[in-house]
This record gives structure tokens, sequence and C-alpha cells, in this order.
């Protein structure tokens, strides 16, 4: 028996090594992706001010795992009814089980000009170019946009004003939102708290302002305006994965979307047991794959298909919420919202935390020492 794990990001690997542990030595465990990398993506925008950080945020997949096969491969479709799935070689992957974990990509709405000059912030290689764009723009005295103010948008944009700060340039970081308030979603002391931090650092934040179009030295509002720009990135919303035509198909508490496929992390619209929308994040994936690895044993274990197994459903419960703004940070703790040095610590345990748990010590140690300024003797 093969069960196939499509995708090597926070879903993906959760589910792989949850379960090596859960299923018999005989049943063949395969992890595609088309990096044969980990990327630590809530750290991501780290790496537009400290390039060096990249090396401790990715994880190569057999590293990560520890029986499962790791297979290189682009996935450009999943057929559920077929349990298959054809990669862009134009291979195809059979499985018994299947687990799409392919996360999302970045939404551009179709607004003109958007996609063709904005950089999404999704890799390696995109933080690396906000970077370089910024860093000319610095050089003009100019303005970076970012366009989007979802938890991505809001670490972006802190982010880019201390890297102005760092190299002591007067320019200017926008923040646009077409929502009324930043942080869209979450309880509004949380977003007051990090609307706040956000201008406490010189971000000038705009929200009720839809973007219409963009070429290539302006962002157009609705309203009318012209904004120029010289650094352009664009973090305003999210799409399913190619293989799944650019859907995020709805699922239940049970995260299955055929009889024995399973859709979890950002690819998903999952609805929970207690029918509550659950938020595309990291901790939503990590929690998903607890549930989709318990189904998945009963799977296994009821492989006669005699009867159909009892199914568990997933309920999302979460202990709080954390963004970084520049050298600062928000939290967010059952009811209490914590900002300053405590939350900055909290973000970098959580970060070195998980880390660890996937393996790479070195590199977690290596993320508190700078999200904390500290040396090693």
């Amino acid at each position: 028996m093969q069960v196939a794990v499509f995708g090597g990001g926070y879903a993906g690997v959760a589910l792989v090594r949850r379960l090596e542990d859960r299923l018999p030595e005989d049943v063949d465990i395969l992890l595609v992706d088309d990096s044969g990398e980990h990327l630590v993506q809530h750290e991501l925008h780290r790496v537009v001010r400290r390039p060096s950080l990249a090396e401790d945020i990715t994880v190569p997949l057999t590293d990560v795992v520890d029986r499962a096969a790791v297979r290189r491969g682009r996935v450009t479709d999943v057929d559920p009814e077929e349990n298959a799935a054809t990669l862009s070689s134009g291979d195809r992957v059979e499985y018994d089980i299947g687990a799409v974990a392919l996360g999302a990509e970045t939404a551009f709405y179709g607004l003109p000009g958007v996609e063709e000059h904005a950089t999404p912030l999704k890799r390696v290689e995109h933080a690396e170019r906000i970077r370089e764009d910024f860093l000319a723009a610095l050089d003009a005295g100019g303005r970076a946009v970012v366009g989007g103010a979802g938890l991505s948008g809001v670490q972006l944009a802190g982010e880019l004003a201390a890297l102005a700060r760092e190299e002591d340039a007067d320019a200017e970081v926008t923040l646009l939102e077409q929502l009324d308030a930043v942080a869209p979603g979450f309880e509004p002391k949380f977003q007051r708290a990090v609307r706040d931090a956000l201008e406490e650092r010189g971000v000038d934040v705009r929200t009720g302002t839809p973007v219409a179009s963009a070429d290539a030295d302006a962002v157009e509002l609705d309203s009318g305006e012209r904004l120029p720009y010289d650094a352009f990135a664009w973090t305003g919303g999210i799409r399913g994965p190619g293989a799944l035509r650019g859907e995020r198909p709805r699922v239940d508490g049970r995260l299955r979307v055929g009889g024995s496929t399973f859709v979890l992390g950002d690819a998903a619209q999952v609805v929970d047991a207690d029918g509550e929308a659950v938020p595309a994040s990291a901790q939503s994936a990590i929690r998903e794959a607890r549930t989709v690895a318990a189904n998945v044993a009963a799977l296994v274990a009821d492989d006669d298909g005699l009867f159909e197994p009892r199914l568990e459903q997933f309920r999302f419960d979460s202990p709080g919420w954390l963004v970084s703004v520049g050298d600062g940070a928000v939290a967010q703790v059952g009811p209490s919202v914590v900002t300053g040095r405590a939350a900055v610590a909290l973000k970098a345990s959580v970060g070195a935390g998980y880390l660890s748990s996937v393996g790479a010590v070195r590199n977690a140690v290596d993320l508190v020492n700078e999200e904390l300024d500290l040396t090693v003797g």
C-alpha cells in the first residue's frame, strides 16, 4: 500500500512525520515536493533584512523525514477519483491514500498590472528580490508599497521600515488594505495593537483603500489616486495551487475530498466540526495534519474496505496569534495582547521550537540569536 503526500510545507511535513509514527512499516510513504526543501514560511519576511537567515529557515526534506521517500517534482494535477497525481515531467504518481498539502499561491484578483509588476512573498527568491528593489529605492529616497495588510503584509512592511532605519534612509513604506483594518479577521484589540506598532515604526498605513491597477511606476487606487513607488510587493490574498486549478476546495472536519484523498493546509477552505471557518495559517495546517494522520491510519487499518471507518473531525482552537513588526512583535494569548520584548521573545521561541520539531536544532539556535540579538561566545 502506498500513501502519498503532495507538498512539503507545514501541513505536508507535519503529516508525513505523524504517518511515520502511526502507519505499519509495510506501508510505503511518499512525499512529493517541487523544491526538495521545507521552508519556514512565517519567518520568510526576515530574509528581506537578513539574507543570511535563508539558510536557517530552509531544511532539506530528506533531513526532516525518517522512512518516507522524498521525490522532487511539481504536481500539476490531482485526480481524487483516479487516486493519481500528474507531475510536470509527465510522470503519474498513483496512490492508495493521498493527501494534498500543496499550500496556496498568491491571488492577484485580475487587477490589471499587479501580477506583472508586484513581487509576492512565497519563496526565498521573492524576499531577495524585494530586498534588492527596496535597497535601490532607498538610494532614490523613494517609496515601497505593500499591497495587503494580512499578517504577511504586516510583517513585510515592518521589516522594510526597519531596513530603512538601519540604512539611515529617508524612504517611505506604505501598506495598503482594502478592508477597514489591518490583520482582517482578528479581534479589534489585536488589530489596534498591530496598527499602532506599524505606525510607531513610520509605516504609512492606509486601510479602506482598494487597489485598482498598477504599472511600472505607480499603483492606482480605486479613488483614482496614483501612488508612485520604487518597490512594489503584493501579499493581498491567496488562491488554490495550480494542481487544483487555482481552487481551494471546501472540506469539512474530516478534510476529505474523495474516498481516499484528503486536502489540508492553505490548499483547502476548511470548515471544522463546529461549523467554523478555519484561517489559513501555519498553526492551522499543523493541527489539521493531526486529524488527517488519524484518518489515514483508520483507512489503512480498514484496507479490506468492508466497512467505512469512523473518521475523526477536526476542531480548531487557537492558543493565540503572533506577528512580527520590524524589531518588535504583537502577540495575542487568550484574551490578552502582548507587545514589546515579551512578544519578541515569544515569537522567537515559537520559531525556534518549530525548527527544533523538524530536526533543525542548529538553525533554531541561530534564529533565536538573530531575533533576540544575542551573541554566542
